[in-house]
């Protein structure tokens, strides 16, 4: 039994709620599908906690805009997350995010961050019905998208276990997955998104950056 995390950007709080709950259920093998980083002030305590518990994770787009001194070329509002992020990010923890592998497998699941075309970058919101028709194996799971689902396609099965730190499909909670036994079993528990609200203005953060937080709502602006 693993359990799978993504998008957690740098939201702690969720993280550390999503984690209670895994530990709840006496699950240590954890696999993160990327964007540990971005949005959220953070990172540091993120990164630190994935590290302490030797959980693998894949590199995501922000992750990536991170170690690599990039930017977003779709947001601006990102953008200026980053570079607080950038100010307040240990080395040790740049490095760490580095080395991070784009593409992964345990437990017989095929893991990346965005798509099979674009490990990095790809949005599969959802996959089509042939998408993996091309592609070895029988399990497949990416982030990215925010949106928890998993997809039966003709044999193959496809999972995104949602945000842990920015849910997008109307449901607050932070998102994971657990695989047992051939199957994706979905779960969400609630979190203190107030707390991340004052952490943020207390970033220099106004209510634009983190108020999608409150209903788990798609914000086109970012």
């Amino acid at each position: 039994m693993i359990a799978l995390i993504s998008d957690i950007h740098g939201n702690y709080v969720a993280l550390k709620e999503v984690l209670g709950a895994i530990d709840g259920m006496g699950i240590s093998d954890i696999y993160c599908l990327g964007d540990v980083v971005g949005y959220y002030p953070q990172v540091n305590e993120c990164c630190d906690e994935l590290r302490r518990r030797n959980v693998r994770s894949v590199m995501g787009n922000h992750d990536w805009y991170m170690v690599s001194g990039t930017g977003c070329p779709r947001s601006k509002s990102v953008n200026d997350c980053l570079r607080y992020q950038r100010k307040v990010i240990s080395c040790e923890n740049l490095r760490w995010l580095a080395a991070q592998p784009v593409w992964r497998e345990a437990e017989g699941i095929g893991m990346v961050h965005g798509g099979w075309g674009n490990p990095v970058d790809e949005y599969l919101d959802p996959p089509g019905d042939d998408y993996f028709a091309e592609i070895d194996g029988m399990y497949f799971a990416s982030g990215h998208c925010h949106v928890q689902r998993v997809v039966d396609l003709g044999g193959k099965t496809y999972c995104n276990p949602g945000a842990v730190g920015q849910p997008r499909d109307g449901d607050s909670r932070a998102a994971f997955a657990v695989f047992d036994n051939g199957k994706f079993l979905c779960h969400r528990v609630a979190y203190d998104h107030v707390e991340v609200g004052r952490l943020m203005e207390k970033a220099g953060f106004c209510g634009y950056y983190y108020g999608c937080l409150r209903d788990g709502s798609r914000n086109l602006h970012w």
